[in-house]
């Protein structure tokens, strides 16, 4: 595997940023040398309960350690109607927290971001809640995006249809596998048009007819003139979905271009084969997680049913809205 630190200067590499075609639609994201730190406290002392309560009661067992992790360093571009971006690159390079700060979830160390509308990051603007239905949390996130009430119930039947959830729609979010969650999550933020949208991941989770309709569903987003963002490990579904990619390592930008080409270039240093095992073995623990999942929301319904059955045949006869008939 190449040094990735090499990467930039490898021939056939721009220098330069992309440079859209003459005809330009008009920007809807700037990054201008954006930089991006956490700030990590990592307390000191030993593990041990005694040192944890000493330094709870502001005694001695060590103090605070801080450490910073830039996660951007200096990223520039410009995003523009019509675009459907990827960002690419390995764990930890950067995707997720680029994301987050075009999205004004996370603070700039310096550098700034520009946007002529407002960015929604799929999975946080459709703040839903774990304890309510999924069709009550279809008119929270739709909601939570701007639209009135009437708006989001005519696009009630689309959010379920698309998302796929059949009976479990009417079943608490706790009940939803992470693979259900992210599927009404993903249909919520997709059942409009979006000046920016970002899903990050979202596409990992589903069957294949799912994530066909979710690829079709980015296309028709990006013909409508929004931009899109679309972080992915998932190569296929970058050059299947996006005009553009972002290649990004340590933070950095590496490569800014058409996105096949893009693809392309990594698959030059990173060979796709490279984990394919422990993708797999991902891919199955996130199935059993839903399997057992979908079996919990099967025995709370039928716990329902029964409860429903054991307190009608409490009520004994009679009239139903009275209970029994009295002696």
């Amino acid at each position: 595997m190449a040094d990735p630190a090499a990467v930039p200067t490898q021939p056939g590499l721009p220098d330069a940023p992309w440079e859209p075609p003459d005809d330009n639609p008009a920007p809807t994201v700037i990054c201008d040398d954006l930089h991006v730190v956490y700030r990590l406290v990592v307390q000191g002392g030993s593990g041990s309960a005694s040192s944890a309560l000493r330094r709870i009661l502001g005694g001695q067992g060590g103090g605070q350690v801080f450490k910073q992790v830039h996660a951007v360093r200096g990223v520039s571009m410009v995003a523009r109607e019509g675009d459907a971006i990827a960002l690419i690159g390995r764990n930890g390079s950067g995707k997720s927290t680029l994301l987050r700060a075009i999205a004004g979830l996370l603070p700039a160390e310096s550098g700034a971001v520009y946007t002529s509308g407002r960015p929604s990051l799929l999975g946080v603007n459709a703040a839903l809640m774990r304890d309510l239905p999924g069709e009550d949390n279809i008119l929270l996130g739709c909601m939570a995006m701007g639209m009135t009430r009437e708006e989001a119930l005519e696009r009630r039947d689309w959010i379920v249809d698309f998302a796929d959830l059949g009976e479990f729609i009417s079943l608490p979010m706790r009940a939803y596998s992470s693979g259900m969650a992210a599927r009404l999550r993903f249909a919520i933020a997709a059942s409009t048009s979006h000046e920016i949208l970002m899903i990050d991941e979202a596409l990992a989770t589903g069957d294949a007819e799912f994530r066909r309709r979710s690829e079709q569903r980015i296309m028709e987003l990006r013909d409508e003139a929004g931009t899109v963002f679309l972080v992915s490990h998932s190569l296929g579904v970058v050059r299947l979905t996006c005009n553009r990619a972002i290649w990004l390592e340590k933070g950095r930008i590496v490569m800014d271009g058409e996105a096949n080409a893009v693809v392309d270039a990594y698959e030059a240093v990173y060979d796709p084969e490279v984990d394919k095992q422990e993708r797999r073995r991902r891919r199955e623990r996130k199935r059993r997680e839903r399997q057992a999942a979908e079996q919990a929301a099967r025995q709370v319904a039928e716990e329902a049913r029964l409860a429903r059955e054991a307190a009608a045949a409490q009520a004994g006869p009679g009239d139903p809205d009275t209970g029994p008939t009295p002696i």
